[in-house]
């Protein structure tokens, strides 16, 4: 513990947690679309799926970055079909929003759980940081298990500010074309991610 820098280690956790990534856009445009309430599930998913991906990093750092480099790639494109999958979600939302629309449901628990193994980004935020900054720890369980917790309940509270942000904006979208606006813009930012991580922009 004492060999953990956490001047630096706690400012990449804030600043990788709490930007605009897949998991806090799709958690606004739920909100916006169906309430705080309703989007849970989905939070809930991302959360315990999160937990997950941090143990096997902890308990598999060594074995996972000399595998990552050749799995990257495959990774990089099942994510990227995956978030634009959610991306469509949004967009099909968008078009059949109805105040009453049974047939439109939010995100389950199952689709936020499975974004975390279809992230590369996560996965590589985790195997970083076991690899710069946890590789202390790697040997001792208790401590994976956590900071394992630790490190998914600040990317819970992410969630939540961004899910109630799309709730509060929800309130002013009263015009069916404003909220469709805002979510075609949303499904455009998950979009861009989605190509981002196959490398077709840089």
């Amino acid at each position: 513990m004492e060999s953990i820098d956490f001047v630096s280690l706690i400012p990449f956790v804030f600043i990788t947690t709490f930007t605009p990534g897949p998991n806090n856009i799709a958690c606004t445009s739920m909100a916006i679309n169906f309430g705080l309430k309703k989007s849970m599930g989905f939070l809930y998913g991302i959360f315990f799926g999160f937990v997950s991906v941090l143990l096997l990093a902890g308990f598999f750092s060594n074995i996972l970055l000399k595998t990552i480099p050749d799995l990257e790639p495959i990774m990089r494109w099942i994510g990227a079909a995956y978030i634009l999958f959610l991306a469509y979600s949004i967009l099909k939302a968008d078009y059949s929003f109805q105040q009453n629309n049974q047939q439109v449901q939010p995100f389950s628990f199952s689709h936020g759980f499975l974004l975390q193994f279809l992230n590369p980004k996560g996965i590589i935020y985790a195997l970083t940081l076991y690899s710069a900054f946890l590789y202390s720890i790697i040997d001792i369980p208790r401590f994976i298990v956590l900071f394992a917790f630790i490190l998914a309940s600040i990317g819970f509270l992410s969630l939540l500010l961004w899910a109630s942000f799309g709730t509060l904006i929800s309130r002013f979208l009263y015009r069916d074309k404003v909220k469709k606006t805002v979510n075609l813009l949303l499904a455009l930012l998950l979009a861009y991610t989605a190509v981002k991580l196959t490398d077709f922009l840089f």
